[in-house]
C-alpha cells in the first residue's frame, strides 16, 4: 500500500457534500488522511426551526464530521454563524499548522480569513453548471483560486478548463478501490430485493439527478422490454413524477458503499446513461473503473472523461441514442469476456485511491517545502 511520509498535519475540509450521503471522492481521500492525522469534515448548514448549534460526530479513525444547524430565525446571519462556529472549534481543539481543504468555493464566505499552513482546492466538479448553483459561486471560485496553494481536478477535462487559472494545477481523475469491487466477480448470494428481478439485467449505481438522461433511459426500456434496468442510488433534484416508470425499470434506492459489490454481482451489463449537458461536461465518473473492477461490461454516453481513456482503449462501449445503447447491449451480452477482462485488469493496475492519495500528499508536502524555503530566504 502507498504510504506518505508520516503525513500527520491536521486537515480541515469544507464540503458541499455530506459525509453520509454517497461514498465517493471526498470519503476515499479524507479517510486516508484520517489514518494518521486529525481530520475535520465540515458540511454545509442544515436550516430548521430548531436551535442553532454545531453537531460534531466521530467516524472512522481520527475523522470528525461537523454539521452546522442554523435556526431559520438567524438565516440572515448564516455566514457569520458558520465563521464563528469554525473559529471556536479550531480554538477549542487547539488546531494549528493545518491543511485547509476546499471542495466548495462557497465556503470562502466564512473561511477566507483562515491562515492554514497550506490551502488545497480539490475541484471535483464544475459546480457552477449544476442545477440550483448559487449565482455567486463563480466569483467565490475566483477568490478560492487566489487563496489556494495547489489545485487538484477530478478529471482530465476539468484540468484542461482550470490549468490556466492557477500555476499549480494537477489532474487526478476518478480512481478506485479495486479489491472492494472485485468481490463482485465471485459473490453468489445477491440481496433479496434484487433476487426476483429477471435477466438480463442492466444496472446503474450512483446519484440520480439532473446529470441523468431520463428520456434516454425510458426510450431504452421501451426499445428492449425484455431487459431489466436496475437503478441504485438516491434521487436528487428530479421530481418523482418525472422519472421514467416502466415494468422493467427498478428503482432500489440508495445503498451502502459496502453493499454495492453484492448488487453488481447480479448484473449482466453496467450502464451510464448520462445526459450530454453543461452539468456533465467535466465529470469523471468514479463508477467507470468500479464497474470494470466488478467484471462488468459497460455502456456509456460520450462523456469526455469516459471516452478518454476507456472508450479509446475499447474497455467501454460508447453510445449516444437508445438505438445505439440497444445495439451495444446486444453485443456485450454475447461477448466472450476473458480477453477483455485481461485488458481491464491491466488497466486497473495503474490506478487506485491509495496511489492518488499518495501522489496528492507528495505534491502537498513538496509545495509546503518550497514555500517554507522561499519564506526563509526572504528573512
Amino acid at each position: 500500500m502507498y504510504k506518505s511520509a508520516n503525513f500527520s498535519r491536521p486537515v480541515i475540509c469544507l464540503s458541499h457534500l455530506r459525509w453520509d450521503f454517497v461514498y465517493q471522492r471526498p470519503q476515499h481521500l479524507l479517510s486516508r488522511f484520517a489514518r494518521n492525522a486529525n481530520v475535520c469534515f465540515m458540511e454545509e448548514p442544515i436550516f430548521s426551526d430548531a436551535e442553532t448549534r454545531l453537531d460534531v460526530s466521530r467516524r472512522e479513525n481520527n475523522l470528525r464530521v461537523l454539521v452546522p444547524h442554523i435556526s431559520n430565525s438567524e438565516l440572515e446571519n448564516a455566514t457569520e454563524i458558520q465563521r464563528e462556529m469554525l473559529d471556536k472549534f479550531i480554538e477549542s481543539e487547539k488546531i494549528e499548522d493545518f491543511l485547509l481543504w476546499f471542495y466548495t468555493p462557497m465556503a470562502m464566505d466564512y473561511a477566507a480569513h483562515l491562515k492554514p499552513a497550506i490551502t488545497v482546492f480539490d475541484c471535483m466538479d464544475e459546480l457552477s453548471a449544476f442545477k440550483f448553483a448559487p449565482p455567486e459561486l463563480i466569483e467565490n471560485e475566483r477568490r478560492l483560486l487566489e487563496k489556494a496553494d495547489i489545485v487538484f481536478t477530478g478529471g482530465q477535462s476539468l484540468y484542461e478548463a482550470k490549468k490556466d487559472k492557477h500555476e499549480r494545477v494537477f489532474a487526478f481523475p476518478s480512481s478506485i478501490d479495486v479489491e472492494h469491487f472485485r468481490q463482485a466477480r465471485t459473490i453468489e448470494n445477491e440481496p433479496e430485493e434484487q433476487r426476483s428481478i429477471p435477466f438480463p439485467r442492466f444496472g446503474y449505481c450512483g446519484v440520480i439527478d439532473e446529470r441523468m438522461d431520463i428520456e434516454l433511459l425510458g426510450n431504452l426500456a421501451d426499445l428492449r422490454p425484455e431487459w431489466q434496468f436496475v437503478m441504485i442510488g438516491p434521487v436528487v433534484k428530479i421530481a418523482d413524477e418525472d422519472l421514467p416508470r416502466r415494468a422493467n425499470i427498478h428503482y432500489l434506492g440508495g445503498k451502502n458503499y459496502q453493499e454495492l459489490p453484492e448488487f453488481l454481482a447480479g448484473w449482466d451489463v453496467a450502464m451510464m446513461t448520462f445526459a450530454m449537458n453543461e452539468s456533465t461536461r467535466f465529470i469523471s465518473p468514479t463508477k467507470t473503473p468500479e464497474y470494470l473492477a466488478a467484471g462488468l461490461p459497460v455502456i456509456s454516453t460520450p462523456i469526455r472523461d469516459v471516452v478518454r481513456p476507456y472508450g479509446d482503449q475499447n474497455l467501454v462501449e460508447i453510445a449516444s441514442t437508445a438505438e445505439e445503447f440497444a445495439a451495444a447491449g446486444d453485443k456485450l451480452l454475447q461477448m466472450e469476456k476473458a480477453a477483455w477482462l485481461e485488458r481491464v485488469d491491466a488497466f486497473l493496475t495503474q490506478i487506485s485511491w491509495d496511489k492518488t492519495w499518495f501522489e496528492m500528499t507528495r505534491l502537498i508536502e513538496e509545495t509546503i517545502g518550497a514555500e517554507t524555503k522561499a519564506a526563509s530566504q526572504t528573512v
